[in-house]
């Protein structure tokens, strides 16, 4: 029986997972033992896909279940990076099976930044792997009939689930090898094998003749499907044609003859010899054309026998009619075999290196969820906050509480005091100079990283565009246009952040100019400040009034009010909720997930009593608010009116809303420093990004300009030669026969996929073959009478010239003949007469020396062809 048809494996480029994959990593996710965790798995992740696809596998189960697990690890990070959205900068190259290359041109290879495109090559090598194992089966036992079955199918499987799935999974048209069409050949051709197993085991079993003659033409139709799809699609190596027609062959012939079996048992005897006949003539197909793949003697001994018998007893005893084969009853099917779905695990010893990692689309609406809650807590906060400098912008134009505190005309009121203490213990007018000072560099190194950042795409894609101008549609790969769609969107959103950032700081430095002089006085020494405070005639003595106490009652609850909102501002911001236990939930029972929905409804429920206690802060404020206006005016109406006392009013006023501004100043300077070294590190990580796809495009251009290289040094300079102008047709047809040059050699045309012709038997002259009951009565080797001695051909005749390639013929030259041995070293000459074109010595010149007489030269021995 023939060896079975194995699959070769693709091989693969080492490519450098641990960089990108650990980039991500640490930008996702914090630093800690979860973080250093993910990052030994991403290490761990590299060296199996070396072990598994990087170095050549032995036939064995421990290298199959290497390359499973690898297939499963695949399968199971796919969801957990984003590998389709070109963030990880990450290209899998992989070369085609079965191309061999050329001299010069190297292999057909194909690199393709998709997860989709490794798994679909590691599950091609499982396929592959499997095949070459249940090829190297000792098919002795049943263990290993067994085993070589199980292969088979999961091999099966495994392209089965290719052909379904490569072009979903690719960007692209394929490489001929993991093409759908190649894939389903293969499939259909591992059922084969798998079903000839079966075939084997039940011959060995020795089970009924009906069921293995099932066996054996289920067998033969899944041969013939394959040979037919190799037939019409041309996707596979020319040595696999062949083979699948033999083993097509073959398995019909085992069908018939075992159905000839069962036909004898049933005592339909012209049906047997009908059967047989055919299982004959399709040995003697298999044996002419197929031998050098195939041995069948031995069926083809078992067929012959059984034939010569079947006619022998129906010629002298049944006489039973011969039918023609086409008007038996075809012979049944039994398919024991399928292809093995693909489920992952495929490995039985596979562990998931991330198990606590939770997949990208949790990771975007955890993003996303992350947002929505900033933007409420942000929005609340600043509310609040607003709510705090509205109350305080109050109280400045009312001159509260410094007016109540103001009774002697000349001292600086306790609440001026303490707004000085304040200014001076944050560092005063100097803090704010620091900052704004600091403003402008933080600002330039920022706009610095992001130009550079958009330089490295701007450059990229003209590179890309020139050469896709340059190459036309050769130039296969997405553009760099598409391909950066993401960052440039990403981009213009940082500089809009950044052109915000500008203005925002122009402002700031607008507010602290217009506020700088109340601000200095603050930072000021108490006697100096008092100094700066024109003094006026003391009011009159109001500690004691009703609208004095009801001012001071009432500023009591603003200020527990604006106590109030920092407690609530504080309780906010310590609020914290994972959502994603809800997100794997949604995700597991819906396979998706409604972000929007999921966290608005948490949201609700987590900052909903918060909401409703700022909004009644909030109003309680705008009422004590509107009580203290109406108050104050009662005051001043009680109050002595004088321009001293007024323009020491508008003083005290203008200081206590530049402590308003210093505070206000101060926070904003260094949240907006805060917010420029926060930007530097997104920066930094968007140029990261940058140049990581910048390289990797590089990479990729590389090697696409060196496969296009490849590809149009192999094709040739012209379709077809130019044809002959008419002036040299004319010319060599008046020349006739006349010419005195050579004729030239006929060109050879030769046409795509089609064989030459078998070149015909050589003619032999001399006698036809001699058969064997004659060559046993001429050679006495073989029991016959003594062989007569060889016919000698005729004196003067020429030898017959070997057969070879057409020579060129000249104008009276008769032909080409070899170049005659010397007389001396030729002893088959003696005693004929020497042709006059031999060569002959000269008058006088002494011949060659000849055997010598004591020792003649031998005849040699008659040996008949065989038979």
């Amino acid at each position: 029986m023939a060896a079975f048809i194995s699959v070769p494996l693709k091989k693969t480029s080492d490519t450098d997972l641990v960089k990108p994959l650990t980039k991500f990593v640490v930008n996702t996710y914090p630093s800690g033992d979860e973080q250093a965790e993910y990052v030994r798995a991403v290490d761990e992740l590299h060296k199996l896909r070396r072990s598994a696809v990087g170095r050549p596998q032995d036939k064995h189960e421990s290298s199959l279940e290497a390359v499973m697990r690898y297939y499963d690890q695949l399968c199971s990070v796919e969801p957990k990076f984003p590998w389709a959205d070109g963030q990880l900068c990450l290209s899998f190259t992989w070369k085609d099976a079965f191309d061999k290359g050329s001299l010069f041109g190297g292999s057909v290879k194909l690199s393709l930044p998709s997860l989709g495109y490794e798994k679909t090559c590691v599950l091609f090598n499982v396929g592959a792997l499997a095949s070459q194992i249940a090829s190297e089966q000792n098919l002795d036992n049943d263990e290993a009939l067994k085993a070589a079955s199980r292969y088979y199918q999961l091999a099966s499987g495994a392209f089965s689930h290719i052909k379904d799935t490569v072009l979903s999974s690719l960007s692209r048209e394929p490489t001929v090898d993991i093409s759908p069409d190649t894939m389903g050949t293969l499939s259909v051709i591992m059922m084969a094998q798998a079903q000839e197993v079966f075939f084997l085991k039940a011959t060995r079993d020795k089970m009924k003749d009906a069921i293995i003659a099932k066996l054996a033409n289920q067998a033969a139709d899944f041969y013939g499907d394959a040979f037919k799809q190799c037939q019409y699609k041309d996707v596979l190596p020319k040595e696999v044609f062949p083979v699948l027609a033999a083993k097509h062959c073959l398995m019909q012939a085992h069908a018939d003859y075992h159905q000839s079996v069962l036909a004898k048992q049933q005592k339909k005897f012209g049906e047997e010899i009908s059967r047989l006949q055919h299982a004959a003539d399709l040995v003697k197909t298999v044996t002419s054309r197929y031998d050098e793949y195939i041995t069948v003697k031995d069926l083809s001994d078992k067929i012959q026998r059984a034939l010569t018998a079947a006619k022998k007893d129906n010629d002298f005893i049944y006489h039973d009619r011969v039918p023609d084969l086409k008007d038996l009853d075809p012979i049944g099917k039994a398919p024991l075999v399928k292809p093995t779905p693909v489920s992952v695990p495929m490995s039985q010893k596979y562990t998931d290196l991330f198990e606590k990692m939770v997949p990208v689309s949790v990771q975007q609406s955890m993003s996303l969820y992350n947002q929505r809650k900033a933007d409420l807590i942000n929005g609340t906060i600043a509310r609040m906050r607003d709510a705090t400098t509205l109350c305080n912008g109050v109280l400045a134009s009312l001159n509260l509480p410094a007016a109540i505190e103001d009774v002697s005309g000349d001292s600086i009121p306790q609440s001026i005091l303490q707004k000085s203490k304040a200014v001076i213990e944050q560092g005063g007018i100097q803090t704010i100079d620091q900052l704004i000072r600091d403003l402008p560099e933080l600002l330039l190194r920022n706009k610095e990283i992001l130009e550079a950042s958009l330089k490295f795409l701007d450059e990229e894609e003209a590179t890309d565009n020139e050469l896709k101008s340059k190459f036309k549609e050769r130039w296969q790969r997405t553009p760099s246009i598409e391909l950066y769609k993401p960052l440039r969107s990403e981009g213009a959103n940082l500089h809009n952040i950044l052109d915000k950032a500008i203005a925002a700081d122009a402002q700031v430095k607008d507010r602290y100019q217009f506020q700088r002089e109340a601000i200095a006085i603050l930072c000021k020494g108490e006697a100096d400040l008092n100094a700066s405070i024109p003094s006026a005639n003391p009011a009159k003595t109001m500690q004691g009034s009703e609208v004095v106490i009801a001012l001071k009652s009432l500023l009591a609850q603003l200020d527990d009010v604006k106590k109030e909102r920092e407690q609530l501002e504080n309780d906010i911001k310590s609020v914290n909720f994972d959502m994603t236990t809800k997100f794997l939930t949604a995700l597991a029972q819906d396979g998706a997930i409604n972000e929007e929905a999921l966290s608005v409804t948490e949201l609700d429920r987590i900052y909903g009593g918060y909401t409703d206690r700022v909004q009644k802060n909030l109003s309680k404020q705008e009422e004590l608010i509107g009580q203290i206006q109406v108050s104050h005016q009662e005051f001043s109406k009680m109050k002595q009116s004088n321009s001293e006392a007024n323009l020491r009013e508008e003083v005290l006023k203008k200081l206590a809303a530049g402590h308003d501004s210093y505070i206000e100043l101060v926070a904003n300077l260094r949240e907006g420093t805060k917010f420029y070294n926060d930007l530097t590190e997104i920066l930094l990580k968007f140029q990261g990004k940058c140049s990581d796809i910048v390289f990797a495009r590089k990479t990729e251009r590389d090697e696409l300009l060196k496969d296009l290289q490849q590809s149009i040094a192999r094709e040739p300079s012209a379709p077809s030669m130019p044809a002959v102008p008419s002036y040299q047709t004319a010319a060599s047809s008046s020349a006739g026969g006349t010419s005195s040059l050579p004729t030239p050699a006929p060109r050879t045309v030769y046409t795509n996929k089609q064989p030459p012709p078998r070149p015909p038997p050589p003619a032999v002259p001399t006698s036809a073959p001699v058969p064997f009951s004659a060559a046993q009565n001429m050679n006495p080797a073989l029991g016959g009478a003594t062989a007569p001695a060889p016919v000698q051909p005729p004196p003067g005749t020429v030898p017959s010239q070997a057969q070879g390639p057409p020579f060129p013929t000249y104008p009276g030259y008769t032909g080409y003949y070899g170049m005659p041995m010397p007389v001396g070293y030729n002893p088959y000459m003696y005693g004929q007469t020497m042709p006059p074109y031999l060569y002959q010595p000269q008058a006088g010149q002494a011949p060659y020396p000849t055997q010598p007489s004591g020792y003649p030269c031998p005849q040699p021995p008659f040996f008949p062809p065989q038979q």
